[in-house]
């Protein structure tokens, strides 16, 4: 792999993509196992693809806000090193795919130049942190969301506490109670509040997640000061890091602790663990996201034949809003698929400069919203968007459906999720054009039961699967209805109905909207209407489509296909799996000393004590595993080591290694403590070495 000189300004991350280029050139020489290296790649945001020997790599855009600078710096990136394509995340992130790892290295540099990151984009790590993408413009909202969730991905971005957790963690900030950000589904959901003194503070959910088995998020606070959010979050993270599962990934989720352990039991935990915090208070700088600069005043055109035509009328009333900005009006872009070819992403910047304001924000249903647009110039505006085919109405209604890359380039994907997004779509314009106006009831598919394009809170969902028929496999959707977002942290989870197979999804839909049509009450909503007939009723209703005795020769071929289908499901990455090799771990351990050691030395305390705790813990693990001895979880690792070799003799303490090691949630983060604990550490360390005779 050719070597090069970065000459970035940021010596933080100039060490990060060095280090990335160590790690890739060791790993090709076999000095790295290949699970070790997939979890440290994915926490650089370099995920493995379907297609051998390619990479998606994953661009973290912060609360999906991203300037026509860096839109054109990625589309640049893409062009240069991936597949020419963006592709629009439900998690506000842009994904380019086919990228070689060799030169992930120099892709990342390229990023930097604009001020654009992949550092922990993938892995086992905090996740891009989202919010309602209308935050600063929304006229509900009670403040701006933006700088929280902005303090969110600075605080934790390398942060030692949730670097190898045993799953991702995901937060959202909501701009008002209508929760566009859908907290009920986050690890942690933020929805602004202010109380009877004025103050700024949160409604705070926790535990929910959508993936094969959704959990929708419990309340733990009605208000939580703005203050003290991030040391919240801290909290939770460590105690997630301590209990949480690593060795069933199925398991390691946050919303498995809290099931587990018991909600009441997780709370009393997260606030023993604030002791330990770095931040017992961490104030938020609410000018840290500045309003981008207003666009010029201009002469702009009258355009009488756009003004009066039907199209421009459907756009106005679907895809713009008034902002709480007096003059000043919100234009969302419907993205087909999520996905923009390169060349249009520059034509589209350079149509809309004069328009808006330099701040893109990407949407959770893969699109785009532009702010700060005059009024006079909406017209205009829509004439270059439909010049680029990116003026048609309907954004985030019936006809805007939300989907993940599925077959295309997933490794877990089942089924082809983009090409049914878009027949689906074609049936909503072409045969139910009225629905267009309806923002009350979503679609929404993925490629696979993961819910990546968070079928789990459609009112109509479909994940990919297959069924048998004639000694055949027939690609299929799994039919879900009933979820979506009630509203203040709360939401419903979709209910899986009935399996048909993937080229009846239209009919499915067909069926599906002209009952509701015909038999929904007056003002009744999709899942009232839901409620009212029972799921079985629905199972009935579907239950010819889903008849296996008729198959046509087209429906053992997926859409977007030619070639019979089968299924070929690889091993996912969305958390990076962790090698429990006793060499591996005794080294790691040695190079998380060194860290504790460089932290301690830059006066970073609470680090310091962090990579210490990390220590102790990798270091018994590993010896536990010499015993053929398999804890999944650290507070498990702490008790087996007490168990099977304090109480043996085999390694002496003074007290037990449990007391050792939890001091860490009894101390504050001080100097005398940070060196304490950091003598006792390499006391252990050294100690565990002479036991395996090293």
């Amino acid at each position: 792999m050719q070597s090069f000189r970065t000459e970035l300004e940021n010596p933080i991350v100039e060490k990060d993509i060095i280090d990335l280029e160590k790690k890739i050139r060791e790993f090709r020489e076999g000095k790295i196992h290949d699970e070790k290296f997939r979890s440290l790649r994915l926490a650089r945001g370099v995920y493995g693809q379907r297609q051998p020997g390619v990479q998606m790599v994953r661009i973290k855009l912060p609360f999906g806000k991203v300037t026509f600078n860096q839109l054109l710096r990625i589309a640049d990136v893409s062009d240069e090193y991936a597949s020419g394509n963006l592709h629009l995340t439900t998690r506000q992130d842009i994904q380019i795919h086919y990228v070689s790892l060799d030169r992930t290295p120099q892709l990342w540099e390229e990023l930097q130049r604009d001020d654009v990151t992949i550092r922990e984009a993938c892995g086992n790590t905090v996740r891009n942190v989202t919010s309602s993408p209308d935050a600063g413009i929304n006229p509900k909202e009670p403040f701006d969301v933006s700088p929280y969730a902005h303090a969110f991905f600075k605080y934790f971005l390398r942060n030692p506490i949730c670097q190898e957790m045993g799953r991702k963690i995901k937060f959202s900030f909501s701009s008002d109670e209508t929760d566009t950000a859908f907290s009920y589904i986050h690890d942690l959901g933020f929805i602004p509040k202010i109380n009877g003194q004025g103050e700024r503070g949160f409604k705070v959910v926790l535990g929910g997640g959508l993936g094969a088995q959704p959990f929708l998020a419990e309340p733990v606070h009605d208000f939580l000061h703005e203050d003290q959010i991030i040391p919240y979050a801290e909290a939770m993270l460590r105690v997630f890091d301590r209990y949480g599962e690593r060795t069933n990934r199925n398991k390691a989720r946050l919303k498995y602790l809290v099931q587990k352990l018991g909600l009441e039991e997780v709370v009393r935990l997260i606030e023993e663990e604030r002791v330990a915090n770095k931040s017992k208070s961490f104030k938020i700088d609410r000018d840290a996201v500045l309003d981008p600069q207003v666009p010029e005043l201009l002469d702009y055109p009258a355009l009488d034949d756009v003004v009066n035509s039907l199209d421009y009328r459907h756009w106005r009333a679907t895809n713009v809003f008034a902002q709480k900005q007096e003059g000043f009006y919100g234009a969302y872009i419907k993205v087909t698929k999520g996905d923009i070819p390169t060349d249009l992403a520059r034509k589209l910047v350079d149509a809309i400069s004069p328009f808006a304001a330099d701040e893109i924000r990407v949407t959770q249903n893969q699109g785009l919203l532009l702010k700060y647009v005059r009024e006079g110039a909406l017209p205009s505006l829509y004439a270059e968007l439909k010049a680029l085919g990116f003026a048609k109405p309907g954004f985030d209604s019936v006809g805007d459906v939300t989907t993940c890359p599925g077959t295309d380039t997933c490794n877990l994907g089942i089924s082809n999720s983009m090409s049914l997004s878009v027949a689906l779509e074609d049936v909503i314009y072409e045969e139910y054009p009225e629905l267009i106006y309806d923002k009350d009831l979503k679609i929404k598919i993925s490629g696979c039961m993961n819910s990546c394009g968070q079928h789990g809170l459609a009112h109509i969902g479909f994940h990919g699967s297959s069924v048998k028929a004639n000694g055949k496999v027939v690609p299929a959707v799994q039919v879900m209805l009933g979820g979506g977002t009630v509203g203040n942290g709360e939401g419903r989870v979709a209910e899986r109905v009935i399996k048909a197979p993937s080229k009846r999804a239209t009919d499915v839909l067909r069926t599906l909207l002209n009952d509701f049509g015909a038999k929904a009450e007056k003002e009744e909503g999709f899942n009232k209407y839901y409620d009212r007939n029972g799921k079985d009723y629905f199972y009935q209703l579907l239950k010819p489509l889903a008849d296996l005795t008729n198959l046509k020769d087209e429906e053992y071929v997926d859409w977007g296909h030619e070639e019979i289908f089968e299924t070929a499901i690889g091993v996912g990455e969305c958390a990076g799996v962790v090698i429990d090799l006793v060499a591996t771990l005794l080294l790691e351990s040695e190079e998380k000393l060194g860290w504790a050691k460089a932290s301690y030395e830059a006066g970073a305390w609470s680090d310091a004590i962090y990579h210490t705790y990390a220590v102790f813990v990798g270091s018994a693990k590993a010896l536990l595993l010499d015993k053929g001895v398999n804890s999944s979880t650290q507070i498990g690792v702490i008790r087996e080591f007490d168990k099977n070799y304090v109480e043996t003799g085999e390694v002496v303490l003074e007290g037990s290694f449990n007391d050792l090691v939890l001091q860490i949630n009894k101390n504050e983060p001080t100097e005398a403590f940070a060196t304490a604990y950091l003598a006792d550490v390499e006391r252990f360390y050294n100690s565990i070495k002479g036991t395996r005779g090293e």
